[in-house]
């Protein structure tokens, strides 16, 4: 054990640590060397998954990143190069029935939409999605079940000899970054697969997305639109709608929802450039008229848009593909006084579309597990649009638990990360109102060692760097804390959108919340759940999990609680870490 790793075992694997001081905390630097690549095909598929890992480290691949980064053409051709070499052309991806969508959140969750009407119709769908919660096999859907680990160990053998192949001289970039080999593969898995359709989420950004080599997509989408990804998109909402817009295609339908006027109108102008259609959604309630009401698999009023997004999707690759399985249109389209784009039909949704929405299944967003008096509120909320959106879920849904006459203490618990170039900060401002009686911030790391457990392995940074982020999340969290008990704190309160009058945040007294630091998830859930849920059970808590005051403290609290409510959002990450540990069959 190096001495670095000592040291963190014995200055952070403390349950908590406090926030004054905290820069201190961590002095050393180490870097996670990554796993040696196998060399013969036909392993285990947590060897395939170790060697598609070290390409998060590939140097020459992020030198050409850098050196292509203002220059999307460049970028798209370089994926072209890598699709030719791993043995298929542009024009072969034609042959893929695509539905391409983008946007800054709710991109997700409108794809598992859009791909369960689909299947409703008896439709063979595939679907590649990022990033993965539990395993990386999640990304590549077949009939909205992850391929197999036989079927991924196949391919990524398949495909990583044949990119080693043929990579030619020594000025040639052999492999792909971890995310454009990802995509090459799904490529690669839905032709084999015969797929009637695939429902294809794009990473980052649009225009030069490595998905965006899609020449003849069925239809586009665009979900809401925020601030995110700035070093890449762009500091304004009008440059990242400039991104997003990319994906569009001449002669391509497109479709959007209600956005802001300064985003809305420049995707309206790239759509004119290249004379793509595209079209504004109605509301969902309007889809509603004459029908009983559009129920959701996935919970939150933000969701509501995103399956708008996914109803027009849907119908109109069913209208393009001959399947109009009786969809009728209500009102013709007209030009809407937003944006100056035409407002996408109206139509009575099937039964098919209406069991679709039902059905939705999304983990990790908007998700409530019940264990005992522990209830787990998951959503990986992790820019400020999103998480507003998550904020008033979360109160929404402890409204409406609320029993008049109830008995027992209560008790909320927040567990947090921020990862990236994210504003912590402003996420954690808009935590406040929730009232919690805990902050508790952890990396994204499930257990200490994350080596018998490579889907979730990170190589682009070193242990001490995401606990160091740790302890600066718990800072900003303090320094919120002082700044609600001011004077400013009894100022006139403003409404919550979209929240209930008897969400509002009113004036309260500054409410104290206890913060604590671990060094992995697996410690932060063992003490917030006290082995009080049925499912989460460890022999025992590691040594020091109780040392610092406030854990021996609240540890006696939480073990008296009637109830505990956690809500664990800010990086789907560390959603994906926390539904490992409390749903171990994800695992299998």
């Amino acid at each position: 054990m190096s001495r670095a790793r000592c040291h963190l075992r014995t200055a952070l694997f403390l349950a908590a640590v406090s926030p004054r001081g905290a820069t201190t905390g961590v002095a050393a630097r180490r870097g996670l060397s990554a796993w040696p690549a196998p060399q013969e095909p036909g392993m285990e598929y947590q060897d395939a998954v170790r060697t598609l890992n070290t390409l998060q480290t590939n140097a020459n691949y992020l030198e050409q990143v850098k050196r292509q980064r203002g220059d999307p053409q460049t970028q798209l051709e370089a994926m072209e190069l890598y699709l030719a070499r791993s043995g298929l052309q542009v024009e072969d991806l034609d042959q893929l029935n695509i539905i391409h969508i983008t946007g800054t959140k709710g991109k997700g969750s409108t794809c598992a939409f859009t791909e369960r009407i689909l299947r409703n119709y008896g439709l063979k769908t595939g679907f590649f999605s990022s990033p993965h919660l539990v395993q990386v096999r999640e990304r590549i859907r077949i009939n909205g079940q992850p391929i197999s680990p036989e079927l991924f160990t196949k391919h990524f053998w398949r495909l990583y000899n044949r990119l080693e192949e043929t990579k030619g001289d020594s000025s040639c970039v052999s492999m792909p970054g971890y995310f454009r080999f990802l995509t090459l593969m799904a490529f690669h898995v839905f032709l084999q697969e015969k797929v009637d359709l695939a429902v294809m989420e794009v990473g980052i950004g649009g225009a030069y997305d490595c998905t965006n080599i899609i020449r003849k997509p069925v239809v586009c989408g665009v979900s809401s639109l925020g601030i995110d990804h700035t070093g890449l998109l762009g500091e304004t909402m009008e440059k990242i709608a400039w991104q997003k817009g990319g994906i569009f295609k001449c002669g391509v339908p497109a479709f959007t929802v209600l956005q802001p006027d300064g985003p809305l109108a420049v995707l309206r102008d790239r759509a004119q450039q290249i004379s793509c259609p595209l079209y504004l959604c109605p509301p969902l309630e309007a889809l509603e008229e004459g029908g009983p009401p559009l129920t959701l698999g996935l919970e939150g009023e933000h969701q509501q848009s995103n399956a708008t997004l996914a109803l027009q999707l849907a119908r109109c690759w069913l209208q393009r593909k001959d399947h109009q399985a009786g969809i009728g249109e209500l009102k013709v389209s007209r030009p809407s006084l937003l944006g100056q784009l035409p407002l996408a039909p109206v139509f009575q949704p099937t039964s098919h579309m209406r069991h679709g929405l039902r059905d939705t299944e999304w983990l990790g967003r908007t998700q409530l597990l019940r264990r005992g008096p522990l209830t787990w509120y998951l959503d990986g909320a992790h820019t400020t649009g999103s998480m507003q959106a998550c904020v008033r879920w979360f109160r929404q849904a402890l409204h409406r638990r609320e029993r008049p006459g109830s008995s027992g203490s209560e008790v909320r618990v927040l567990l947090f990360n921020s990862t990236g170039d994210r504003d912590s900060a402003a996420l954690l401002k808009l935590l406040q109102p929730c009232q919690f009686d805990y902050a508790v911030f952890c990396p994204n790391l499930t257990e200490m060692s994350s080596m018998d457990n490579a889907d979730q392995q990170n190589f682009t940074v070193t242990l001490d760097q995401v606990l160091l982020r740790c302890l600066t999340h718990q800072q900003h969290w303090s320094r919120l804390r002082e700044e609600q008990a001011s004077p400013d704190l009894w100022s006139t309160p403003t409404p919550e959108p979209g929240g209930p009058a008897s969400l509002l945040v009113v004036p309260h007294p500054p409410h104290s919340t206890s913060s604590l630091v671990f060094s992995c998830i697996s410690h932060a859930l063992q003490w917030i759940s006290q082995g009080r849920d049925p499912v989460f059970q460890l022999p025992s808590p590691p040594r020091g999990l109780l040392a610092h005051p406030v854990a021996s403290s609240g540890a006696i609290i939480l073990q008296e609680a009637a109830a505990i409510h956690v809500l664990v959002t800010g990086s789907l990450h560390l959603v994906g870490g926390v539904l490992k540990l409390l749903e171990p069959s994800l695992s299998q």
